[in-house]
């Protein structure tokens, strides 16, 4: 298979903050958060496998600031690194007051995705083209996270 670059299957999303999904306190539910997260992660790996993908796990998830009602979460999500059936994606999430158009950085997240052929089966991936020392440089942090989590894993 050939190389895909990470830039063709970044994905952006949008979402509003209502009520329904909010707390108390009038910010967003870290699970509602989160849900929109492995979504936008989602269509990034699809976009980059061609493939169904499944959430084979979410390493981390840093909170920096509430996303308050009435405010705009953006979801970015990009490929960071790609393995011989699954992908790591990184997805940024900032919050944007509609009226004044200040943004401020609400969380990260790393999650890894497994694709899948037509039987539901792990498949082979296309690698990801590492263009710059930046992308290798999260290429091998990825792989030192996976081996970190299948060592884990064993135990």
């Amino acid at each position: 298979m050939d190389p895909k670059r990470s830039a063709d299957s970044v994905t952006e999303m949008n979402e509003i903050v209502l009520p329904s999904d909010s707390n108390a306190l009038g910010t967003a539910f870290g699970g509602k958060v989160m849900q929109w997260i492995d979504v936008c992660a989602a269509m990034a790996a699809q976009r980059h496998t061609r493939k169904m993908v499944v959430t084979a796990s979410m390493d981390e998830l840093h909170f920096h600031s509430p996303i308050r009602v009435g405010m705009i979460a953006n979801l970015r999500a990009e490929v960071t690194a790609t393995f011989r059936r699954s992908l790591e994606l990184e997805v940024r999430v900032h919050s944007e007051d509609p009226r004044s158009g200040t943004r401020q950085h609400c969380c990260s997240a790393l999650l890894t995705f497994t694709a899948l052929d037509d039987d539901f089966r792990p498949t082979e991936i296309p690698p990801l083209l590492l263009e710059t020392d930046e992308q290798r440089a999260r290429q091998q942090a990825a792989l030192d996270r996976r081996a970190s989590r299948l060592k884990h894993r064993q135990r």
